[in-house]
């Protein structure tokens, strides 16, 4: 989602039609478009990004994007960049699933 103020308001509330119980910092953290936002008060964990490693430009992962049942999905190829990047111990042990995972959908196109 591109980091704009109505984006960022249509946010606040699809994740509370979700169930997350958002705080008041939590709220205006999603509204300014914090870099990184970890929501542990919903139905599920989650990670907000804004600005993931090893995306410089929206537009362009944007542009790579795919859909499904009419949701835009990150490229494959972004998501195992991005983990790349970041270099975190939790993305290293993710990869060889999303590498894996990468390989099958280029072989079931």
């Amino acid at each position: 989602m591109e980091k704009q103020v109505a984006n960022c308001e249509k946010l606040v509330a699809a994740l509370a039609e979700l169930g997350f119980r958002l705080t008041k910092q939590e709220e205006q953290e999603v509204r300014r478009g914090k870099d990184f936002i970890q929501l542990r008060n919903g139905p599920f964990d989650m990670d907000l990004i804004f600005a993931p490693d090893g995306i410089e430009r929206f537009d362009d992962a944007w542009a790579r994007r795919t859909e499904k049942y009419g949701f835009p999905i990150a490229n494959i190829d972004d998501i195992v960049g991005s983990k790349q990047a970041a270099n975190r111990q939790k993305d290293r042990e993710s990869l060889p699933r999303l590498l894996s995972f990468r390989e099958w959908l280029k072989k079931n196109k």
